[in-house]
């Protein structure tokens, strides 16, 4: 309730009054409402159903947000008034006002004194979506390891705008709940947590995850898990339980840093694919690979890619599960940023069409809850006997108190409340970032579009080297992901990756602006 207090501020106190009965009940809401909205064009009435009382405001700013988006409201266009859509819809004066914070919090309106809201929202501010990538056959290879070294050394340092770390900021997390959770979770396990965790993991942990997949049509069991040091561990082990050394694995392009570095360090080859910067890897592409080369597994980030935040379509994924399956190569499916969409439903997992325990699916609750905690997970199907012995052999089990804390958080309920609230905060922060780097950066920059996650891909000038332009920007205290960490090979010294996993201020604005000057030279 002090989180959504705070987002509006700027309100009276009798308006704070009239909020109060709504604040109530947004915070004991469990499921996200689905409702339909009409705008009609002459008047801008909005339908509201009838029976939907809790999310009166939430209906009026969707409505008002798609016909803004969809260019049917134009930029500099003058919004009904207040006290118009108060009386149009018969709600109170303290409602519309809420609807169209909410659109001002995402950067889609402006209030002028003394006139009323207009429309912001100017897509043809934003650059040019990136284009689809196309790795060369001729490959040299280059070491980068410097280079990720300067740039994640040290995640602590304060005094540095951090747009490379793809993590929520700390304001963005309930810290007061897990930290509730976290004592629980000390007074309630055998000798304080201090003792192992059986291998496969904290049940209740597994039992939550298993019922959380029922949202994007999984039928997993607490049994078909095996919990992990995060998500990057569970990847780590699926690598080794299904490869060997001499391996040849394929994956997108860009793709981690950290994924490829792994796969370097167990001998694998890698064969890097062409990723639409939309709809990530085409299989019909795969398949050609498959003809060139003996792959022996795949590695793909289907929903949100980083750093290009691609969501692959349903069609294209059960395509790719399908294909896969036919030449019996397992596909290891790292779903990490599934759960922050900015749309009305999560995408689903590869997982979801996966009927012989082909797709190994990797997750954790890193990028959503706690990234310190090292919380992950992988259901890695017709593998889980050598997932589970592989993570006997490097580390016996994982930390016991994180995983009954997050198991803790996940039984109450309050996640689905938590990610609404974030992924709120995630899509109004991705329409700013857009905007500014469009009015701040080169012209002909270049940036992907995601539906979401954290993250942005920029394609500079072909003539920027963006690792000597991170090094001018540190000295300015602004940190940011170069491109050419995201490739085995000699790519993408034009490109760069931002996170916007952090509150809009005017410092991030400021970070942005002297960002875009440096890249203009």
């Amino acid at each position: 309730m002090y989180t959504l207090c705070a987002c509006y501020s700027t309100c009276t106190n009798i308006q704070l009054l009239d909020m109060l009965p709504f604040i109530a009940a947004i915070a004991t809401t469990c499921h996200a409402i689905t409702v339909g909205i009409s705008l009609f064009l002459t008047n801008t009435v909005i339908a509201m159903p009838k029976n939907d009382q809790s999310h009166k405001y939430l209906t009026i700013s969707d409505g008002l947000e798609q016909q803004i988006i969809q260019q049917v409201l134009k930029p500099g266009e003058k919004l009904p008034s207040v006290r118009m859509l108060s009386k149009q819809h018969s709600i109170s004066v303290s409602t519309v006002l809420q609807a169209y914070y909410h659109l001002e919090g995402k950067g889609l309106i402006d209030s002028r004194p003394q006139s009323g809201y207009y429309v912001r929202y100017n897509p043809l501010r934003f650059p040019a979506k990136v284009t689809k990538s196309a790795p060369e056959p001729e490959i040299t290879t280059k070491d980068v390891e410097t280079i990720i070294g300067e740039v994640y050394d040290d995640f602590s340092q304060q005094d540095v705008m951090q747009f490379s770390l793809s993590i929520p900021a700390p304001s963005l997390l309930p810290l007061a709940p897990l930290n509730k959770a976290m004592m629980n979770a000390l007074r309630s396990l055998p000798a304080n947590g201090t003792q192992y965790e059986q291998v496969q993991g904290n049940s209740l942990l597994r039992r939550h995850v298993a019922r959380r997949s029922l949202e994007w049509g999984g039928q997993l069991q607490g049994d078909d898990l095996v919990t992990t040091a995060g998500c990057m561990n569970a990847i780590a082990y699926c690598l080794m339980a299904i490869t060997k050394p001499g391996d040849t694995i394929a994956v997108e392009s860009p793709v981690y840093f950290g994924t490829l570095r792994f796969a370097r360090s167990l001998g694998l080859n890698v064969l890097e694919l062409p990723t639409d910067p939309d709809t990530g890897v085409d299989p019909d592409d795969v398949k050609r690979a498959l003809t060139r080369h003996d792959i022996k597994a795949c590695f793909f980030v289907t929903n949100f890619s980083n750093p290009t935040g691609y969501c692959m379509p349903d069609a294209q994924k059960e395509a790719l599960v399908r294909l896969l399956s036919q030449h019996g190569i397992p596909l290891i499916e790292d779903d990490l940023y599934g759960d922050v969409y900015f749309g009305k439903t999560r995408p689903r997992p590869c997982k979801s069409f996966d009927e012989e325990g082909n797709v190994l699916w990797c997750s954790s609750v890193s990028k959503t809850l706690a990234p310190g905690y090292r919380v992950g997970w992988v259901a890695p199907g017709k593998y889980l006997k050598k997932v589970k012995q592989l993570k006997l052999y490097h580390s016996i089990t994982t930390a016991t108190a994180q995983q009954e804390a997050v198991a803790g958080f996940l039984a109450t309920g309050r996640y689905e409340h938590h990610l609404r609230q974030l992924r709120q905060t995630l899509h109004a922060n991705s329409l700013r970032f857009r905007e500014a780097i469009g009015a701040y950066f080169p012209q002909g920059v270049k940036m992907s579009d995601p539906r979401g996650g954290f993250i942005l891909w920029l394609e500079l000038d072909k003539q920027t080297d963006t690792y000597l332009l991170f090094r001018e920007a540190m000295q300015h205290k602004i940190s940011f992901a170069p491109g050419t960490m995201f490739s085995l090979h000699d790519r993408y010294q034009n490109c760069l990756r931002l996170s916007y996993g952090m509150p809009w201020t005017t410092e991030v604005d400021k970070a942005l602006k002297l960002l875009g000057k440096l890249a203009s030279g």
